[in-house]
């Protein structure tokens, strides 16, 4: 199973809680070699299903933020997007966030996500994501995952889904 990750910019802080959006629907965004947009119900399954899902700080499994199962992540569709609240914790990650969300200094927000069984379209170079199974939520301190990602450096290809899978895999592993 391949876990990708996207960005958003939607957060503010209210109290000890961050709020916002981690992904917004019908946004296209470019992605390595193709554009890629969230549909609305994309994220339906995965709240509906109960399963655990975390929010971290720069998709950093050792900086758990909240999560669903205790309560301190919130998430629901609506029709702009993934709306999220999140309790902070008073930890020195969740202190440090907060001064950051303050301030307005955070990059953002991202998603890590995988597709489930019959959830993406292609249409050419177009991807749709109508069904993924979200994995965390992340606030972003610089810059989110795949801001101005590109690959104009060289020349196109044709690509199948599973190469523009293999593609995603590279990028992640270069950051």
């Amino acid at each position: 199973m391949t876990i990708e990750k996207r960005a958003a910019s939607d957060l503010r802080a209210q109290g000890r809680r961050l709020v916002g959006y981690a992904a917004t629907f019908g946004t296209e965004t470019r992605i390595a070699d193709f554009t890629e947009v969230v549909r609305a119900g994309a994220f339906q399954q995965s709240i509906a299903s109960g399963k655990d899902i975390l929010a971290l700080a720069d998709h950093d499994r050792g900086k758990v933020l909240a999560r669903t199962k205790s309560g301190t992540l919130r998430l629901s569709e609506d029709e702009r997007g993934l709306r999220f609240e999140l309790d902070l914790p008073e930890t020195t990650v969740g202190n440090d966030l907060l001064k950051l969300a303050e301030r307005g200094d955070l990059g953002g927000m991202s998603f890590a996500f995988s597709v489930a069984e019959g959830g993406e379209v292609w249409t050419g170079d177009r991807r749709e994501l109508r069904n993924v199974v979200l994995h965390e939520i992340s606030v972003i301190s610089s810059w989110p995952a795949y801001d101005g990602t590109s690959v104009s450096a060289r020349s196109r290809q044709e690509r199948s889904s599973a190469d523009r899978r293999i593609v995603l895999l590279d990028l992640e592993a270069a950051r």
